[in-house]
């Protein structure tokens, strides 16, 4: 393997069809028009010098490198910046332009140090390359200070824990500003000063840590010398080989170039011909993958017969043989139904697929569930019931055709950084935004971005705003008749439903908070739009009316006829890479691969063929059922495949209560996690860097995850799943990971074209990939929908029962943070802890005031169920009433506090709405009152 160069054209492709033919140095070539003669002369396999320029970027023309001659034109004009012409001329290679151009080079060099030899950058430096390509030889004007005033003594900022500014090498040709400004988004950085002054800036004054920068790398991956350059790099020297990968952070699923030195990584640069991110990326798939080699990893099997027993360290044989003889016993002593599996969504479509496997064939049960149950669970349930199918509508690229955009319950910036890029690029275009959020999150203002309306809504209350915009749309006639008459089904009964006056913005005002005039004007703006698109989080769906929001958004969608095109749709934001992926592959216990019931015969049957043994027709436990029936006594041993459900699911202290009631707990994971304190048998995991198999985004994009290495511990996890299965009496083995994938696609309609070949070929492709569709779906529901007509559904807002009280006076909502992950296993075990440390509890100045909070106090947060402790900062992002926190480090334990309240058709819990009291910590109440007590010394005392 060598190191993959991907070809920079130098300016970004034109849409639409090559009809401008030009003839440059002697080469015809044509293009699409509005192309740069630099890409078209890159099309035709000619380079043209230059430093300034990169595909990723508009055209900016300051280097003056790329000067190119044009017949009939007068000067030098700059090709980047230049369009091609039907008939145009050009010479790239003249005596002219190289005399041009060494004069250029001259006057870089000889304000940059001449340090090739011992740069990190070295053999990877666009100066250095450029510098041969013109063919400089000398440089007239000296070097440093021989060459008069410089910038060689520029200071170095190494404040970012993942990359340097060396301003003494930056030739400032404005690519990182550029490179923050339109691919990211942020606009942290600036070009400061003018002419020799000029340089570049991380805000007024300060260093890259303390600025707006949030560390997406984009800046990184734009600079053509060692200015911005990865402490990865600078310390373990340049990669030589790398491999395509896929990222294991959120649902965007991100395409990198995992780049090595040897066996050993150096650095993660994201993939230009990703279908997901196309070369952009964020602070945790760039940077944050230092967990793989933590010594905090479980490498070795591990034992103990009881809880309260310290671990021993097995081989892999004994530690199969005896969870295989365990889970054995266990069920010739309380019944097959007494044991079942949780699948990861981190691990890959064929490690999952395996584990459902085994708990069908071997287990002989359906009790298999997800952690799609605890997040995206409503998504499947209300897609399903409206459109046919459980997931969403529109390929990521498809926001850049949208002309206003609703987010609902959903922090993209945060939790899908890359597609947040995406999306802001589109507003600043002129897109319109509606944000539907209890809090305001950054897009409702940010750089260049300011939401059209913010639908400040109360915690619980999505299924009163959404049917209030539903309200509006019918009543004022802004149904897209022609649609909803030739492709949709229950309208008339639906429409009568929501016409209704108690649906009216005016009668929801009190429920939701939100004033009615602010309601009307946001539904009639999605309903007029050319291309109206919805993107939801888990603010939609964990809550205990979560599925009836989604089908309610459902129904706004084909009201409006904002379904089967660019621009439009109904899209979940999912939050891990593989959260779609787990509920494809059949980990629900009502559901075989492929969202096809359990009781169905016809798919039974085809399982039952192929794997030899009879199934059940009867669905199994839900994850909430398991615990109940740990504690109960019924469930007795729980195979746990990477998720870490002591931490991440709600009422921890139940959670805890039902794991240490089992027989026998099995986890498989990297670390020593929270869970697996309750664990009788710890199997260590292989991270993303070691796995070989698929993963599935969001947008329902299956992406190869190859090994960057072999794993660690000896075996990857499907092997050991096989293993086990194979302790336990049933035949199950694979040559390798593809064979699986071979039989997920011999079963499953929607992954039927689907093969490692073909996306090795391909790079990915979105189900259904079949026959019909052998390069996948970007867009579904073009002409119609999964199941036929679209059917609209009655959407009935019922109360969360979750109140506030006097003695939980204050509703606590939760998210997520940009630079951590979930529940933080791989996150906190980085550098990322830099930017947060800790849990905190964000607290409006009001509600702060009238309990005596201070900013940065440690504050006791309690519910009905549980207590813990936080720091707590002053906000006014929530309303007065509501407070926010996130739930990334166990050691603040959040979920101590979320109660087991539920979705009424997925029990997916309502993390979103919890009555909570906040209050001083003793400690903290102590050390306010010694303060007070203390004599105020004034002066001249």
């Amino acid at each position: 393997m060598t190191l993959l160069k991907e070809p920079d054209f130098g300016t970004p492709a034109r849409e639409g069809a090559a009809t401008v033919e030009v003839t440059i140095d002697g080469v015809a070539v044509t293009v699409p028009p509005g192309t740069s003669v630099m890409r078209a002369a890159k099309e035709a396999g000619l380079d043209i010098p230059k430093l300034c320029a990169t595909d990723s970027l508009e055209a900016f023309g300051s280097c003056r490198l790329c000067v190119v001659e044009i017949d009939g034109a007068r000067g030098t004009p700059a090709s980047c910046t230049t369009p091609v012409a039907p008939g145009m001329v050009v010479r790239t290679q003249t005596e002219k332009l190289g005399k041009l151009r060494r004069g250029v080079m001259e006057l870089y060099i000889s304000d940059h140090p001449l340090d090739c030899l011992t740069c990190s950058a070295n053999g990877d430096c666009e100066l250095q390359d450029m510098a041969g390509v013109t063919g400089l030889r000398e440089v007239r004007y000296g070097s440093g200070v021989d060459a008069g005033a410089n910038h060689m003594d520029a200071p170095k900022d190494t404040s970012n824990p993942y990359f340097d500014f060396d301003a003494s090498k930056c030739i400032a040709c404005s690519r990182c500003v550029r490179a923050c400004d339109e691919v990211q988004g942020t606009l942290a950085l600036t070009i400061e000063g003018r002419g020799f002054d000029s340089k570049v800036a991380a805000g007024a004054g300060v260093s890259f840590m303390e600025s707006d920068c949030v560390s997406c790398g984009a800046c990184v991956q734009a600079c053509p010398t060692a200015t911005l350059q990865e402490k990865s790099v600078v310390q373990l020297g340049m990669p030589t080989r790398s491999v395509v990968t896929t990222c294991a952070y959120c649902g965007v699923g991100c395409s990198f170039k995992a780049e090595l030195r040897g066996d050993e990584l150096v650095r993660m640069v994201p993939f230009k011909d990703g279908g997901a991110n196309e070369g952009h990326s964020c602070v945790k798939g760039r940077f944050a993958f230092g967990y793989a080699s933590h010594p905090d990893r479980v490498m070795s099997p591990m034992l103990r017969d009881s809880i309260t027993d310290p671990w021993r360290e097995v081989s892999w044989d004994e530690a199969i043989q005896f969870t295989a003889r365990r889970l054995r016993e266990i069920q010739a002593e309380h019944g097959s139904s007494s044991i079942g599996a949780i699948t990861s969504s981190r691990t890959t479509n064929e490690e999952v697929y395996v584990v459902q496997k085994m708990v069908r064939a071997v287990f002989g049960n359906n009790n298999v569930d997800t952690c799609a149950r605890v997040c995206h669970s409503p998504t499947g349930y209300g897609l399903k019931q409206t459109f046919g199918t459980s997931a969403g509508t529109q390929d990521f690229k498809s926001v850049a055709k949208a002309d206003v955009i609703m987010v609902i319950g959903a922090n993209p910036t945060d939790g899908h950084p890359v597609f947040a890029s995406r999306m802001k690029r589109r507003l600043r275009q002129g897109a319109k935004l509606i944000v539907i959020d209890p809090r305001r999150i950054d897009l409702v203002r940010s750089p260049h971005i300011e939401a059209t309306h913010h639908l400040q809504l109360a915690p619980g209350t999505n299924v009163a705003i959404v049917n209030a915009i539903s309200h509006v749309i019918v009543t004022e006639g802004l149904v897209d008749r022609q649609f909803v008459q030739e492709r949709c089904e229950d309208v008339e009964a639906w429409e009568k439903f929501i016409a209704q006056p108690e649906h009216s913005p005016e009668a929801v005002e009190e429920i939701t908070g939100v004033p009615a005039a602010e309601v009307r004007a946001a539904a009639r703006l999605y309903a007029e739009a050319g291309n109206g698109a919805i993107y939801y989080g888990l603010g939609v769906t964990e809550h205990s009316q979560g599925s009836t929001t989604v089908m309610g958004m459902a129904n706004l969608a084909m009201a409006t006829g904002n379904i089967g095109r660019d621009g439009v749709g109904v899209n979940p934001l999912r939050g891990q890479n593989n959260v779609q992926g787990s509920c494809d592959m059949g980990s629900f216990p009502h559901e075989l691969p492929g969202y096809r019931h359990v009781s169905d015969d016809g798919v039974r049957d085809v399982y039952e063929q192929l794997w030899g043994v009879p199934l059940l027709e009867e669905p199994g436990l839900r994850i909430p059922n398991m615990f109940d029936s740990a504690i109960e006594g019924s469930f007795r041993a729980l195979f746990v495949q990477g998720e870490d459900i002591a931490q991440s699911d709600p009422n921890t202290n139940h959670v805890h209560a039902a794991l240490a009631a089992l027989d026998l707990l099995v986890v498989q994971d990297l670390f020593v996690n929270e869970t697996a304190k309750f664990a009788h048998v710890l199997l260590p995991g292989t991270s993303f860097l070691e796995k070989d198999g698929t993963f599935t985004n969001a947008e329902r994009r299956i992406n190869r995850v190859r090994p960057v290495m072999a794993p660690q511990t000896g075996k990857q996890e499907w092997e050991i799943v096989c293993e086990i299965s194979q302790a336990m009496g049933y035949p199950m083995h694979y040559d390798n990971s593809s064979q699986i994938m071979d039989e997920i696609a011999m079963t499953t309609p929607t992954f039927a074209g689907v093969s490692f070949a073909h996306l090795d070929k391909v790079g990915s492709v979105q189900w259904p990939c079949n026959d019909a569709a052998p390069n996948g779906t970007p867009i579904m529901h073009e002409t119609g929908f999964v199941r036929g007509k679209g059917r609209f559904v009655e959407t009935v807002y019922v109360p969360t029962r979750e109140r506030s009280t006097r003695k939980f006076p204050l509703i606590l909502t939760t998210g997520r943070i940009l630079s951590q992950y979930n529940v933080g296993a791989q996150t906190r075990r980085t550098a990322n802890v830099a930017w947060h440390p800790e849990d905190i509890l964000e607290l409006h100045p009001h509600d702060a005031e009238v309990r005596g909070v201070n900013d940065g106090d440690m504050v006791s947060l309690s519910s009905r169920v549980g207590q813990t402790t936080l720091r707590a900062v002053l906000s006014e992002r929530m309303p007065v009433g509501v407070c926010y926190t996130t739930f990334h480090h166990p050691v603040t334990g959040a979920n101590v506090i979320t109660t087991d309240n539920s979705d009424w058709a997925t029990n997916c819990p309502e993390y979103k709405v919890t009555a909570v009291q906040v209050g001083l910590t003793p400690e903290q109440a102590a050390v306010r009152e010694d303060l007070a007590q203390r004599p105020v010394v004034t002066a001249g005392d």
